[in-house]
């Protein structure tokens, strides 16, 4: 059964790989950068046609889980377009030491005051807690707002304290 991802995970000779790496590190180089950047322009493609149907990009937040949450938050920081907000669950940091290159003054003018929240499981054991902590670190590091929380005896799964914390946090982006 294929399972297609929003980018592979790869080792470094560049052969598919199952989430097994143990330090944020190996994960920086298991990472496929044509095809992060190939579901990043997926992601600022759908953006631009919401805007084109009239919703204003103010009105727009990325997020997701897991993968969809990493490739979240790397489409949200290299957005056009100044976004609501952008969230990732059990998420991490995707082409770190490539993004500050990747973030254009541009780009960082048009998302730098986008809020970022962040959902982490205490007992994550596929992306690991220290991933979603460095990343929120690196993150507040090149500038953003991060609400990072962490979700005690949490797995890698969702939980409902997570979800109305993050239904509250949309709201809050959302306010008309």
């Amino acid at each position: 059964m294929q399972m297609p991802g929003w980018y592979d995970i790869v080792r470094p000779n560049n052969t598919v790989c199952p989430i097994n790496l143990k330090a944020f590190d190996d994960l920086a180089q298991a990472q496929d950068q044509p095809g992060i950047l190939k579901s990043r322009d997926y992601f600022h493609g759908l953006i631009k046609g919401e805007i084109d149907k009239g919703i204003p990009s103010s009105r727009i937040i990325l997020g997701g889980f897991s993968q969809g949450g990493s490739i979240s938050i790397f489409a949200g920081l290299t957005s056009p377009y100044p976004l609501a907000g952008i969230f990732g669950l059990s998420s991490y940091l995707l082409l770190a030491d490539a993004l500050p290159k990747l973030i254009t003054p541009a780009l960082k003018s048009a998302n730098s005051s986008t809020p970022i929240f962040m959902g982490h499981g205490e007992v994550d054991p596929l992306v690991r807690l220290e991933w979603g902590q460095r990343t929120a670190e690196a993150l507040k590091g090149l500038g953003w707002k991060v609400d990072m929380r962490v979700y005690k005896g949490l797995a890698h799964s969702a939980d409902p304290k997570e979800m109305d914390d993050l239904e509250e946090w949309l709201q809050e982006r959302l306010k008309t």
